[in-house]
């Protein structure tokens, strides 16, 4: 990705125009997008560390639909999120023209890795198969588990 200052005006016209219709976001999830849109790539920034208190404090809301609103452009794939902490968040913020237009449903997905060759993993013994050690074996489970422990259902990052 590329640490550059993007056009504001034509971002702002393809949030207003395009973005927010597809994805039908609400007046608080625009805001909340808006404002950290403003904050991080508007001002040349990949990533963004910010708390839900200050976000709200700065949009003049409480923290609840916040929260909520921060959840939901994760979901849609607005926001990447990087990690979650105490500290606070660390997102990535997409550009309007790089968020899918559309979510793929697992069948089509499945359909779409087949084709490309992702299936030639199929072929491991998972009897024989290290888990531990196989950094791409790890990062599996990791996607499958949608980066929660398996236990506590805490957020874990890649890493661990």
């Amino acid at each position: 990705m590329k640490n550059e200052k993007p056009n504001a005006e034509l971002v702002w016209k393809q949030l207003e125009d395009q973005l927010a219709p597809r994805l039908r976001l609400s007046l608080i999830e625009r805001t909340v997008y808006a404002h950290l849109l403003r904050h991080s790539r508007l001002e040349g920034k990949l990533r963004l560390r910010f708390s839900i208190r200050w976000l709200a404090r700065n949009i003049r809301l409480s923290t609840g639909p916040v929260r909520e609103a921060v959840r939901r452009l994760v979901a849609q794939g607005a926001l990447r999120l990087v990690q979650r902490s105490k500290a606070g968040h660390v997102v990535e913020v997409r550009l309007p023209e790089e968020i899918r237009p559309e979510r793929l449903n697992g069948i089509e997905s499945r359909a779409a890795a087949r084709e490309d060759g992702a299936s030639a993993d199929a072929a491991i013994n998972i009897e024989e198969a290290d888990f531990l050690q196989n950094t791409t074996l790890r990062k599996a489970i990791h996607a499958r588990e949608r980066g929660q422990c398996f236990y506590c259902m805490r957020r874990t990052s890649t890493a661990v």
